[in-house]
């Protein structure tokens, strides 16, 4: 990975989120409040996830397309992010 900031920056945050979280279970805070808290969080990390396979599969594009097939690695990704994304919410 060439740039690394916005991955950096990104775990940056997850840090302050999980220090929040903390911070909101020693305060006692609603119950519904620390499980957002713990929702963005869980979203954070899927984040991270996703920005680490997007480049190592960006890598694999060359490869595609060295070979002419740069459609196969994008769908690729179009299937790892419905594999990763977080189930819908059903109450």
């Amino acid at each position: 990975m060439e740039d690394k900031e916005p991955l950096f920056q990104q775990l940056n945050r997850i840090e302050g989120q999980v220090r929040g979280l903390r911070q909101m279970i020693v305060d006692d805070r609603h119950c519904r409040d620390e499980v957002q808290q713990a929702s963005a969080i869980v979203a954070a990390v899927r984040e991270v996830a996703l920005l680490l396979i997007a480049e190592h599969l960006g890598m694999g594009a060359i490869v595609a397309a060295d070979s002419g097939r740069k459609d196969v690695v994008e769908e690729l990704k179009a299937v790892l992010r419905l594999a990763l994304a977080p189930p819908a919410f059903k109450p």
